[in-house]
């Protein structure tokens, strides 16, 4: 056993190794993470968003953003490694090993005479009888001694000689790296280690297991309450209309903690008359709805009087404790949108399918919450399926504005679709909008992105599908904004945080209100689409027998299209019956209005032979020029995508139904293959 100098000696580097081990590679993770964070950073530099300062940090912000707990603590710990390895370099002369001649202040070899000199020279400055400090005591008693006993010695000289040591050939120590005081207190150190032991190594890991098992038992997936996604799970129906979405969404348990002030009772009460029209409570039994909206629970109240204020971009009349109140509402919204995305496309029929109406409704919500633009916005009109909320998301549009343009321009795709002359034409000589506004709106426009999809589903190693395979969907995604950008922070300057875009791959069959499959697609982490996309391109060409060299070309093609704007999408979904099924993919944008793009794939599913033989190859999708549909399946796509929040929604879908099926019917050219679309719907 090793001494307890060195034992205690090498308490402090066992402390640092544990602390270094987690702490550095934490450390580095958190710095690239910071680095691609502000590599990311990229958003609209119009003057509405510059103006709105949330992406401008002041130094206030800056010190605020740094000092977080997680911060804190990993600058803590550095400090403590810091003193750590300051105390073990003071404290490494203590555990050097003994070398007499050093201790003498001679060189190796040197005669009996000289050491004796040396020995007499160092006793007259250290003996006890000259020197009475007790420190020069301690040195010559356990060094100077020990080492003139070394040498003088033949036998001790010899083996020091030789071996390093004087007592000879040394065998193998152990010790226990702890100090002192937990290895002898006043006879009790069993004890004390006993305690250190249960206290550092049991008890401590237990409380912190309890501590996270108690917080993971709240929480899912996001951070967001079990309890929420309880309630999303029950309240979703298949037949929910978008415009009835955020009755659902507010329903969240995180808002019930939303403080509730006697204060706030006559702001909330001018609030309430600002937003009425949108809570559609002044219809012909006003008195009775609105009596069962203030029924509610008061904070649910608030919050949804907060969101449609919001939306109707009143936040400036807040008081300070709404205004406080009003941004803890928005910060928890897109993670309870995603929440409730996924209670709405979880299987919940028999098939294993979500449905379709709700998932679409609450991606619709959040673009409305990101851009600030009323529901009653959306309602269908001008030929667009998006009324006029697409072109209020633009910088100084305003309802007037939209009137005045209103004869050439009916949807964002028209203004879109015109030149900049022709635009700065429209918007300054009819709008009577100036440069400066013309500016800003070909920034946001730049900005707006542009998605493409292509989509193939197969059966691995077969050539067509059978009810009941398991089917493979590939989807590649492919990303294009007018000023070359591929990732970026959307224009959102009524929205009070930064929130980046998020996409929705949704497979989905529109007669049946179906979601087969769906996928978040996002374009700001690069590294990330980078390896899923090396990952599957190499498991399925390894699964088909390829080649090294085909599996290394097809890996740095997959790379080389993400980096240059795609994302690979990939999923499985169990063949349903045997028929003909004309599926929807539909690719949604969480934060921008308009932007959505939609494909038909027709796919065709074969009766299982008893044989278990497959007959038919897998044939291209029915397709116009240029990889888009025919003419007749885009009108009917923008029939049926009509917007739901007119109040003869019901009646115009059912006819919107009966006429696909009627057409479906009709159609023979089916495929089980491919299916591409440019543009949006």
């Amino acid at each position: 056993m090793a001494d307890s100098g060195e034992n205690s000696a090498l308490f402090p580097i066992f402390i640092l190794s544990v602390i270094a081990l987690p702490l550095v590679p934490y450390t580095i993770l958190k710095l690239l993470r910071a680095a691609s964070k502000r590599d990311k950073s990229i958003h609209c530099e119009c003057s509405v968003c510059s103006r709105s300062g949330k992406h401008h940090k002041s130094i206030f912000r800056r010190i605020s953003s740094f000092l977080t707990c997680s911060n804190l603590t990993v600058l803590l710990l550095w400090v403590i490694v810091a003193f750590l390895v300051y105390s073990i370099k003071q404290s490494s002369r203590e555990i050097e090993a003994f070398d007499p001649f050093s201790i003498l202040g001679l060189e190796p070899g040197v005669s009996e005479s000289v050491i004796k000199k040396a020995y007499r020279r160092l006793s007259i400055q250290y003996h006890p009888d000259k020197n009475p400090d007790p420190a020069a005591n301690k040195y010559f008693v356990e060094y100077i001694s020990k080492a003139y006993q070394a040498l003088t010695d033949p036998v001790s000289r010899e083996n020091f000689e030789k071996y390093g040591h004087p007592d000879g050939r040394q065998g193998f120590q152990m010790g226990i790296a702890l100090p002192q005081f937990l290895l002898d207190f006043n006879g009790a150190s069993g004890g004390i280690l006993l305690i250190w032991i249960l206290g550092g190594f049991i008890l401590l890991p237990m409380a912190f297991g309890v501590v996270y098992l108690s917080r993971a038992s709240k929480y899912g997936g996001n951070f967001v309450r079990r309890e929420t996604l309880a309630t999303y799970f029950d309240l979703v129906k298949p037949s929910l209309a978008p415009s009835k979405v955020l009755d659902v969404f507010i329903k969240a348990a995180e808002f019930m903690d939303i403080p509730v002030r006697r204060a706030d009772e006559e702001p909330l009460q001018e609030l309430f008359k600002l937003v009425k029209s949108e809570l559609n409570l002044d219809g012909k039994n006003a008195r009775q709805e609105q009596a069962k909206f203030w029924k509610q629970h008061p904070a649910l109240v608030k919050a949804e009087m907060l969101i449609q204020a919001h939306l109707l971009r009143k936040a400036d009349t807040f008081s300070s404790n709404l205004q406080q109140d009003y941004k803890n509402v928005l910060q928890l919204a897109p993670r309870l949108l995603e929440g409730l995305i996924k209670m709405a496309t979880v299987p919940r029929t028999a098939k294993g399918h979500g449905w379709l109406r709700p998932a679409i409704g609450v991606i619709e919500l959040s673009q409305c919450i990101i851009q600030a633009v009323p529901l009653s916005a959306r309602k269908a009109g001008s030929g667009s399926s998006d009324g006029v909320a697409s072109l209020l998301q633009l910088p100084h549009f305003s309802d007037a504005v939209i009137t005045k343009i209103g004869k050439k321009v009916r949807t964002l795709q028209d203004l879109q679709d015109m030149t900049f002359q022709e635009r700065a034409e429209l918007l300054s000589g009819v709008a009577g909008l100036s440069a400066s506004v013309l500016q800003d709106v070909e920034k946001v426009l730049e900005l707006m992105p542009r998605a493409t999809i292509e989509v193939t589903c197969e059966t691995e190693g077969e050539e067509g599908i059978q009810e009941g395979d398991i089917v493979t969907v590939q989807a590649w995604v492919t990303l294009r904004r007018a000023n070359g950008l591929i990732s970026a922070l959307p224009h959102a300057p009524y929205y009070p945080f930064s929130k980046g875009e998020n996409f929705w791959f949704l497979l989905a069959d529109t007669n049946s209100n179906d979601v087969w499959f769906s996928e978040s697609v996002n374009f700001m982490d690069e590294a990330a689409a980078i390896t899923t996309a090396s990952t599957i391109t190499e498991a399925k060409l390894e699964a088909s027998g390829a080649s090294m060299e085909e599996i290394t070309a097809a890996v740095k093609d997959a790379v080389t299209k993400v980096k240059s704007g795609c994302r690979l999408v990939l999923g499985k979904i169990q063949a349903p019956q045997a028929g003909n099924y004309n599926l929807n993919c539909h690719l949604m944008c969480d934060t921008w209005i308009g932007c959505d793009t939609k494909t038909n794939l027709k796919l065709k599913i074969l009766k299982r032979s008893r044989a278990g033989s497959r007959g038919g190859l897998v044939a291209e999708g029915v397709q116009g020029e240029n990889g888009l549909e025919d003419e007749d399946d885009i009108e009917e796509d923008e029939e049926g995508d009509q917007s739901e929040y007119s109040e003869d929604e019901d009646e115009d879908e059912e006819e919107d139904e009966a006429e696909v099926e009627k057409k479906n019917n009709n159609r023979k050219g089916f495929a089980n293959g491919s299916a591409r679309r440019k543009g949006r719907k």
